[in-house]
């Protein structure tokens, strides 16, 4: 499905009394989903350790 098939789906099955920010939300949110799927192929993940990692040194 491309693109502009996801957000056109995705705004079509959201209630007819969205605002422009709730449809912006899912707009964002299809993007960001789009962009892990893409680092994912290409490798760019982290283990379950490297994430514990990071995660405890963000909430230091």
């Amino acid at each position: 499905m491309s693109t502009k098939e996801q957000v056109l789906d995705a705004v079509q099955k959201m209630s007819p009394e969205a605002t422009i920010d709730e449809i912006l939300d899912e707009l964002i949110f299809i993007k960001k989903v789009q962009t892990g799927i893409s680092q994912s192929e290409k490798g760019a993940t982290f283990t379950t350790d490297e994430a514990k990692e990071k995660l405890a040194r963000w909430l230091k």
